[in-house]
C-alpha cells in the first residue's frame, strides 16, 4: 500500500472507540517478536521539553558512535519525522511496511499512537539499532510507549496539559507521567515543582529507581544568545563555552538534563559537545528569513510554554515591532494562552490550524473579552501573507500550525538561520 494511503487510514483510528490499551499493546508486541527488547531504550515524558530532550539525548548517542532510533510527536510537515535513525527520517515505503507489520498481528482495534508506536519498535528492531529514544504521547503510566524497559527515564518539566484525560490538578498529571519509572531503573527530572517532585521522589524510592533531580546551573548556565546563528551559548561550572544550536527559554535546563543523561549512560563529553553544535529542533523558536521579512516559529501549544516563550521573547531583538499569527487546539486553554501573549504585541492574527480539532472563530470570540482587537482569518495561509506583510511574525499555539507554516515558507525559499 502506499504511504498516502497508509497514513490517511491510520488517521483515522482516534476517538475512544480506538485503542487496545498497555494490556493489549502488551500482547500485539509479544505477537510481533517483542521488538523493544532487541536494543536498549531511553524512555521520556513530560508536559513541555520532552522533544527537545528526547532530540539532544539521541544527537548524543549518534555522536558516541551508535546507531539510534528517535520516536518524537508531533510531526511539523510529514509524519515520516516522527520515527528516525540517527537522524533520518524513515522512508515512505519503509513506513507503510512497518505499519503493515502491525496491523498483520492486530486483534485490538489499535489507535492512531499505538500504531505509530509499534510500527516504530519494529522498524527500529529490523534497522537493529543499539539505542533507540522513545517519547511519550500522552501522559506515561498508560501510554503505549511504557510497554518498554528503558535503561533510563527522564522526565522534563509538567504542567497542566490534555487535563481532560490526565487529571485537572498538577499532582495528579504527575503521577501519570511518574508512571515511566520502572524498577531498578534510573531516573532525571528536571521539574522544579516540590509537589511534583515529591510525588516522583515517592514512586522512585518505591521502585527502588536511583534518582537525580537536575536543575539550572547543574552544570550550564546561559552566557549569550545569538540570533544571527540561532544558538544559546552555554557556560558550564568550569568556566568553558559549549555553542547549543537552539534557542529557548528552557533550552538550557534542557541541555542540563541531557548533560546528565549522558553522564548516567557513560557517554563521553566530547560526543555531547558535537551533539550541541548539531542539534536540529525544528520549531522550537526556529527563525526563517526572506528579503526584509523575519519568522520565527515555536511549537509552544499550552499555558506552562506560552508564558515561557513570552518570557524568552523579551530578550530577543524582535520584540518591539512583531505581528503575533496564533492558532489553537480545541482541547488547549487557548484562553489563557490568549491573555498571555496579546499584551506583547500591537496586532494579533488569529487563524485555524490545519486540523480537525482546530479551533475556529466561534471558540475564539467566546474566549476573548469583550472590543479585544484581534483579527480573525480561518485560512491559514491568507493569515500568514497578512501578517508577513508586516515584516516580523511571532506564529505559535500549535505545532500543527508552525509545521504548515515551516512546510509552506520552505517551499517558498525563505531561509532557516
Amino acid at each position: 500500500m502506499s504511504f498516502d494511503i497508509v497514513f490517511n487510514y491510520i488517521l483515522k483510528r482516534t476517538g475512544v472507540d480506538y485503542g487496545a490499551g498497555p494490556d493489549g499493546f502488551a500482547r500485539l508486541l509479544a505477537r510481533l517478536g517483542n521488538p523493544q527488547e532487541k536494543f536498549k531504550i531511553v524512555h521520556v515524558a513530560g508536559t513541555n521539553g520532552k522533544g527537545s530532550v528526547s532530540t539532544l539525548i539521541a544527537k548524543t548517542l549518534e555522536a558516541a558512535g551508535y546507531e539510534t532510533g528517535l520516536f518524537v510527536s508531533p510531526h511539523l510537515v510529514s509524519p515520516v519525522e516522527r520515527i528516525q535513525i540517527n537522524g533520518t527520517p524513515i522512508a515512505k515505503n519503509s513506513f507503510s511496511q512497518a505499519v503493515v507489520s502491525v496491523f498483520q498481528e492486530e486483534e485490538d482495534e489499535l489507535n492512531f499512537f499505538e500504531i505509530l508506536t509499534a510500527a516504530a519498535l519494529v522498524y527500529f528492531a529490523r534497522k537493529k539499532v543499539d539505542w533507540a529514544v522513545l517519547e511519550t504521547g500522552l501522559g506515561g503510566r498508560k501510554d503505549p510507549t511504557n510497554a518498554c524497559t528503558a535503561a533510563l527515564s527522564v522526565i522534563t518539566a509538567i504542567g497542566l496539559d490534555h487535563t481532560q484525560y490526565l487529571g485537572s490538578s498538577l499532582a495528579q498529571i504527575a503521577r501519570e507521567k511518574a508512571g515511566i519509572i520502572k524498577p531498578g531503573v534510573p531516573v532525571i527530572s528536571g521539574t522544579v515543582n516540590p509537589t511534583v517532585r515529591e510525588i516522583i521522589a515517592k514512586t522512585a524510592k518505591a521502585k527502588n529507581a536511583p534518582l537525580t533531580f537536575v536543575g539550572l546551573g547543574e552544570p550550564f548556565w546561559e552566557s549569550a544568545l545569538d540570533f544571527k546563528t540561532g544558538r544559546t551559548f552555554l557556560r558550564a561550572e568550569d568556566e568553558s563555552l559549549w555553542p547549543l544550536h537552539a534557542l529557548g527559554a528552557r533550552q538550557t535546563l534542557n541541555a542540563c538534563m541531557a548533560y546528565q543523561a549522558a553522564k548516567t549512560l557513560g557517554l563521553p563529553e566530547r560526543a555531547l559537545k558535537k551533539a550541541f553544535e548539531q542539534v536540529d529542533l525544528p520549531g522550537r523558536f526556529e527563525i526563517f528569513g526572506q528579503d526584509k521579512n523575519t519568522l520565527i516559529l515555536d511549537g509552544a501549544h499550552n499555558p506552562q510554554a506560552v508564558e515561557l516563550l513570552m518570557d524568552f521573547w523579551r530578550k530577543t531583538p524582535f520584540a518591539e515591532d512583531a505581528v503575533l499569527l496564533c492558532g489553537f487546539m480545541k482541547d488547549k486553554d487557548y484562553k489563557k494562552m490568549l491573555s498571555v501573549l496579546r499584551p506583547y504585541f500591537k496586532t494579533v492574527i488569529v487563524t485555524v490550524p490545519p486540523s480537525a480539532r482546530g479551533a475556529g472563530e466561534e471558540e475564539i470570540r467566546d474566549a476573548l473579552p469583550k472590543n479585544a482587537r484581534i483579527v480573525f482569518e480561518p485560512d491559514w495561509k491568507k493569515a500568514f501573507a497578512r501578517a508577513s506583510a508586516h515584516g516580523t511574525v511571532l506564529c505559535t499555539g500549535s505545532f500543527y500550525l508552525a509545521g504548515a507554516v515551516r512546510g509552506w515558507v520552505q517551499n517558498r525559499g525563505w531561509k532557516r538561520i
